[in-house]
């Protein structure tokens, strides 16, 4: 118990040291995704860009990071003949561009007269950031593209992420889609395409960026928290699901040991140590601990879906996915849409948090027994 109280205590001072990680516009690498860079650098060589660019795929593995990695190639295009014509003098072996450039420095200060990004914005009304990005957002990608290209360039505006828009919002980046200015492209970010309205999807070139391999998050873990110990470095790469956004974020909010007393309680089935799991709830839904809850809220459903996947491989297995192949998968794809929507609901509804996380594993028992 002592051991246990002593990692906890060394995990809880990892979280809180700083992990300093280039934003995506100040990024100058871009690891994992080279047949992305290469069908965007072939379709600029042969002169087919589209007027939208949709980039898909799970949430931190580098969406961002290639939109500006992209937006800097294009920008720096105009730069490097200076301002003339429409046609680089050369065919360009790459998407890089040096961060001594001119145009990376800009782009990585929000400087650059012409790229515009489009995220959720500040409501006047209470000062703090909106839900979703709204038509007055949208609206100023129109006026952006009005105007002539600083440079006499490439104009590129980057929405992240399209999944955050409302209505409004969609429908007036539809209608600059379906009539695209020249020399004008607007790369849309998307976690989930499939909240995107169809018109939206088929007028946009889709791009989809495939998780990273758990080597490269390991490798990037190194390099961006070398503080960790091997153990906790192999557990997110366990639960990061091929996000190093993911891995990052986890690896700052506690997630290791969270994910820990989860799969402790979980391993109890289909019994479940009522006397842990109360304290377990009552910690994550203290007041001040909102991250942890959140954090919870992510990794159970995300930990009952791998074992989900798990049980239906073929073989016997052990463990939990052992467990839930004997149950039926049926029933368990039902408590996972149960908490998974329990969750969802606390924050919107304002539901007592420990109870959610008690009923959340109570109706893994039940399912379990």
């Amino acid at each position: 118990m002592a051991d246990d109280d002593a990692l906890d205590e060394d995990l809880e001072a990892e979280a809180t040291e700083a992990v300093e990680v280039d934003s995506p516009r100040e990024n100058a690498a871009l690891v994992g995704h080279g047949a992305a860079e290469a069908a965007l650098l072939s379709a600029f060589n042969a002169g087919r860009l589209p007027p939208g660019l949709l980039i898909t795929g799970p949430h931190g593995i580098g969406k961002a990071t290639l939109a500006y990695r992209f937006a800097r190639f294009l920008l720096a295009q105009a730069a490097e003949r200076g301002g003339g014509g429409l046609f680089a003098p050369s065919v360009p072996a790459s998407l890089e561009v040096a961060e001594t450039h001119p145009v990376f420095r800009r782009v990585a200060s929000g400087g650059h007269a012409d790229l515009l990004t489009v995220e959720r914005g500040v409501n006047p009304k209470n000062n703090r950031e909106r839900t979703e990005i709204v038509v007055d957002d949208a609206r100023a990608v129109a006026g952006f593209l009005r105007l002539t290209p600083a440079e006499g360039g490439w104009r590129v505006v980057i929405v992240d992420t399209a999944d955050e828009m409302n209505r409004n919002a969609a429908n007036a980046i539809l209608k600059i889609l379906e009539e695209p200015p020249k020399q004008a492209i607007l790369v849309l970010l998307s976690d989930n395409p499939g909240r995107l309205l169809p018109t939206i999807r088929s007028r946009c070139r889709k791009l989809a960026l495939r998780p990273l391999d758990d080597a490269t998050v390991a490798a990037l873990l190194t390099r961006y928290r070398p503080d960790l110990s091997e153990r906790d470095r192999a557990a997110l790469v366990d639960i990061a699901e091929g996000s190093i956004g993911r891995a990052l974020d986890l690896a700052e909010q506690k997630g290791v040991r969270l994910y820990r007393e989860i799969v402790g309680l979980m391993s109890a089935l289909p019994a479940i140590d009522v006397t842990a799991l109360h304290g377990f709830a009552e910690s994550i839904a203290r007041r001040g601990n909102e991250q942890a809850f959140r954090v919870v809220s992510d990794l159970l459903p995300a930990t009952v879906a791998h074992a989900i996947a798990e049980a239906a491989m073929p073989g016997e297995g052990a463990g939990l996915p052992a467990l839930l192949r004997r149950r039926g998968l049926d029933r368990w794809v039902e408590v996972w849409e149960k908490i998974t929507h329990l969750f969802a609901q606390a924050d919107a509804i304002n539901l007592d948090r420990k109870q959610v996380a008690l009923n959340a594993f109570f109706a893994l028992e039940e399912a379990a027994r």
